[in-house]
């Protein structure tokens, strides 16, 4: 029982020192960027602080974007064009506003999902003390710093798995929506040669005409100095006269 409660307690501690560590202030967000547009962002930022930018392309085009950070005097201090991701980290000579911009003007069609993270300050340590401090670390002190560092880059990780998979689904569906309108157009073009090929040849069955006249059972009158051969006569075709060394065959 007496163990249990020391236990208990070194959990508590360690969430509370957990939960105590501050964040860099910052911001994270998707968002959509239209084809010949350009879109901005602003954040106010203290001189001599750290500021970091990531960003990633997740759909549209060939995945590219331009980006360009300026500082509070309009000086460009970052400058990338078709970039599909990049990270840049900058510290602050002056104090004020920085904006930073995605711009997808080069795109007459291809409209583009853009990820950015943008993070502003240095991240404090876990504990109050920890820089300046001259004894080591604690077992838990030494666990807190371990585990919070282990959480960082589990929420990267998460965070990079996120994005890929949601690039790879945009182009699954892309290609699922290609191969889906190329099999309609192959299914309508197949009928409507299969139509073409069936109205031709009843087309050529109709307008066709007889191989062979039919055979007539009238009789020829006798021509003067012809004369009529009936061994000679071939069956159904009438008769054969012969006279002045020709031959004629009479229907």
């Amino acid at each position: 029982m007496g163990s249990t409660v020391p236990r208990s307690a070194s959990v508590l501690l360690l969430l509370l020192l957990l939960l105590r560590a501050e964040q860099p202030r910052g911001a994270e967000l998707t968002f959509e960027l239209p084809d010949n547009a350009k879109q901005c962002f602003h954040e106010e930022v203290e001189q001599g602080v750290k500021f970091s930018l990531d960003y990633q392309v997740i759909t549209g085009g060939h995945y590219d974007v331009d980006c360009y950070v300026e500082d509070p005097q309009g000086n460009t201090i970052y400058r990338e064009t078709k970039k599909q991701y990049d990270s840049f980290t900058y510290r602050a000579e002056v104090k004020g506003v920085y904006q930073f911009c995605f711009s997808n003007e080069f795109s007459t069609f291809s409209h583009k999902t853009v990820y950015f993270d943008f993070q502003v300050g240095d991240e404090p340590p876990i504990l109050p003390d920890m820089g300046n401090r001259v004894t080591a670390l604690t077992q838990m002190e030494s666990a807190c710093v371990t585990i919070h560092e282990a959480l960082k880059t589990v929420i990267d990780s998460q965070t990079h798995y996120r994005l890929r998979e949601a690039q790879d689904r945009a182009r699954a569906e892309d290609l699922n929506s290609r191969v889906s309108y190329w099999s309609v157009g192959e299914t309508i073009a197949l009928f409507v040669v299969s139509f073409s090929q069936l109205l031709h040849r009843k087309t050529t069955h109709q307008q066709g005409s007889p191989l062979l006249a039919p055979a007539s059972c009238s009789r020829a009158p006798h021509a003067p100095g012809w004369s009529s051969s009936p061994r000679s006569q071939p069956a159904g075709l009438g008769r054969v006269a012969q006279g002045g060394g020709r031959t004629m065959l009479l229907w």
